[in-house]
């Protein structure tokens, strides 16, 4: 089984920090291939942003040579997963719904801790569009960018952790989801000074990713996610280039 995990920004070092996290739950026989897009922001924390790497991920899948058989889309709260759906025959996954599904199992309430808070309300409309809002106890922000994530680990660590811990006595969360992808990796730190479940979402993605290919379904193709129509759409794709899409 091969899935392709796609970053929404154009970091490298941060795609293949989300490609290691993956590759850790990815069961035996599960190959990893991990993407950047082309173009786009070094990271995405609001709607231009995202609406920007929207178009970037379905671009550089479409672009990608081999054969593939699911997508995770590694942004959390960005936009574009529908339009994925609509192009490729093979399940799509967002980290954003991964997580927050996978949260439902292990308790009653949960919590997101991001990044910036400008970052909230994106989260917020991904998870009432996606259904999974009636069991959100908070969406709260750390206050650190995503870069930041990388160049001051530590600070990050903290500020996560002290927002993991307001969410879980204050708002009642049991389950805390981390709500960047960027955030790879800081599960057991933040479960450690919480004591609740940390659900991260690129590793909820992968499973969930799995299980759909075992099963043998994808996206229903009979109404809201069928085939773009045939038409011609200039300018696109946007890179070069090595396989036949619609035009």
């Amino acid at each position: 089984m091969r899935i392709l995990v796609v970053n929404v920004n154009t970091t490298a070092s941060m795609t293949h920090a989300i490609g290691e996290s993956a590759r850790k739950v990815a069961a035996p026989g599960t190959e990893i291939i991990e993407l950047t897009p082309d173009f786009g922001a070094d990271s995405c924390e609001g709607n231009f942003e995202s609406y920007l790497a929207a178009i970037a991920v379905m671009d550089k899948v479409l672009n990608y040579p081999g054969e593939y058989d699911a997508v995770i889309q590694a942004g959390y709260g960005e936009h574009g997963r529908e339009g994925l759906q609509e192009l490729l025959d093979v399940p799509v996954v967002d980290i954003t719904e991964a997580a927050a599904s996978t949260a439902q199992f292990l308790g009653h309430k949960y919590s997101v801790v991001t990044t910036l808070d400008r970052t909230v309300p994106l989260i917020e409309d991904r998870l009432k569009l996606a259904g999974l809002t009636d069991r959100l106890a908070s969406v709260r922000a750390s206050g650190l960018g995503v870069l930041e994530l990388e160049s001051d680990p530590e600070r990050a660590v903290a500020a996560i952790v002290e927002q993991s811990r307001q969410a879980v006595e204050n708002d009642k969360a049991e389950v805390i989801c981390l709500g960047c992808g960027g955030m790879a990796e800081l599960e057991a730190r933040v479960s450690e000074a919480t004591g609740v479940p940390i659900v991260d979402g690129v590793r909820a993605a992968v499973t969930i990713a799995e299980s759909l290919v075992r099963m043998g379904l994808s996206t229903s193709k009979v109404r809201t996610y069928a085939t773009p129509r045939p038409k011609t759409i200039t300018g696109w794709p946007i890179s070069q280039a090595t396989r036949t899409v619609h035009a």
